[in-house]
């Protein structure tokens, strides 16, 4: 058995060199082991209402005693969100007020990963960068059935349009990713501003840095460099061992659990 984790954590947004609203909103809570990013859908008269809302929602949530704990709070905090964004939207006499949104959660040893919309999640392990979440988009649709290539579709017409969100329907529709997380994990929150301009190689060479806060800033830089087009958002986070508490054999499903519990014996 080995130790949990401390977090050195950093964030940066920046409005960017064409909008002249930041729509994006970023929370991170290390002290619960939560971290997100919410990007307001623009055009839709409430983006930055809608990013907000999920901050304020979960800004307050308290540390919980498990893995299920955590994550089932944090769903029932989002369902409330898009149940108010709805509202929202019938109030003004909008089709949507919404929000994209991606969060990781880790407790003791695991990690999840939940997303909702085209904002992504990176994970840094062994000097290898993995995207953990999908895009829930068109053109990632198109991409998926052959259609495009990762090239073809940075020019895309419709390369912005999502296909899910929070506030777009009356469910929150969420996906979830989880596993065991490790010592020297690195974990990149980002919102679609940064993956417009920036490559996975230049992410995975920005998160080797030793400082998560010159990652986000050496980030936002280069973004700015290459025209922001959009706002930017981030927040790394990097997992280092606590040897002060006991590695956790709660997951956040019992099947991952289960599969973290067969690899140890």
């Amino acid at each position: 058995m080995t130790g949990a984790f401390t977090f050195r954590t950093a964030s940066a947004s920046h409005v960017g060199k064409v909008r002249k609203l930041n729509e994006d909103s970023v929370l991170a809570r290390p002290e619960i082991g939560l971290w997100v990013v919410a990007d307001g859908m623009g055009g839709h008269g409430g983006g930055d209402v809608a990013s907000r809302s999920v901050v304020a929602a979960l800004a307050t949530l308290a540390p919980q005693p498990s893995a299920a704990a955590l994550l089932g709070e944090f769903e029932a905090r989002i369902v409330g969100v898009n149940a108010e964004l709805r509202a929202l939207a019938r109030s003004r006499g909008a089709s949507v007020v919404g929000t994209t949104l991606v969060a990781v959660l880790v407790h003791g040893a695991h990690f999840a990963c939940v997303w909702c919309g085209d904002s992504r999640v990176y994970l840094l392990r062994g000097g290898a960068l993995a995207q953990i979440s999908r895009d829930h988009s068109e053109v990632q649709d198109l991409i998926d059935r052959g259609v495009l290539d990762k090239e073809e579709a940075r020019t895309w017409p419709r390369r912005n349009v999502v296909t899910r969100a929070l506030g777009a329907a009356d469910q929150a529709e969420l996906e979830i990713v989880d596993g065991p997380a490790f010592a020297g994990d690195r974990f990149l929150l980002c919102s679609d501003g940064l993956t417009a301009h920036v490559e996975d190689a230049e992410i995975a060479a920005s998160l080797a840095a030793d400082d998560p806060q010159k990652a986000c800033d050496d980030l936002i830089a280069l973004t700015l460099q290459r025209g922001a087009s959009d706002n930017v958002s981030l927040i790394v986070v990097v997992c280092d061992p606590d040897q002060r508490t006991v590695r956790s054999n709660g997951g956040w499903l019992r099947a991952a659990a289960a599969r973290s519990e067969a690899k140890r014996e």
